[in-house]
């Protein structure tokens, strides 16, 4: 019995150290992690195209999305509203009484940042009706299509209105 005693004394610190170095990472282990998470973040580095592409994209799609409502706004509230571009973004104003442009401020038409680098924002009315800056809805739907063109670098995307107040992201 002293034997067996003695033994798993000896056994004991022995078990126990292999143990904790097994729960461990090795420095191995450690540097293929590091280095599978440089070549990832190196591949997303990399493709800004793609990303620009798919941000523009969803900022088209936010747009078309924004103007539909405001559209519905508009005759819900029996008000011209209009949309405009401003610097980093766009905005939806309404019409005053003083015959001047308000902001809204509300949570669904407030101003708007672009998520990704806009380089160019135009508008243009199907028949040409000259450069508009802003785009007024009135208590009926724009009965005009237009055009808005979203440019970030050498990528562009469309806005379209239908002119029954859908609207519609298309490639040009």
């Amino acid at each position: 019995m002293l034997n067996t005693i003695r033994n798993s004394r000896e056994a004991g610190p022995c078990s126990r150290a292999h143990h904790r170095t097994a729960s461990g990472f090795t420095l191995i282990e450690m540097l293929v992690v590091l280095l599978i998470a440089g070549i990832l973040i190196s591949l997303v580095a990399l493709s800004p195209s793609l990303n620009r592409k798919s941000g523009l994209n969803e900022e088209a799609q936010r747009l078309a999305t924004m103007l539909a409502s405001a559209d519905d706004e508009a005759q819900v509230r029996s008000a011209r509203i209009a949309w405009e571009p401003i610097a980093g973004g766009y905005r939806f104003v309404q019409a005053t009484e003083s015959g001047g442009w308000a902001p809204i401020r509300d949570d669904l038409l407030k101003p708007h940042r672009w998520g990704v680098d806009i380089t160019r924002v135009g508008i243009e009315y199907t028949g040409g009706h000259g450069s508009p800056t802003r785009i007024v809805f009135g208590e009926e739907s724009i009965s005009v299509p237009v055009t808005i063109t979203l440019s970030a670098g050498d990528t562009r995307l469309e806005v379209i209105s239908t002119g029954i107040g859908s609207f519609a992201v298309r490639q040009p």
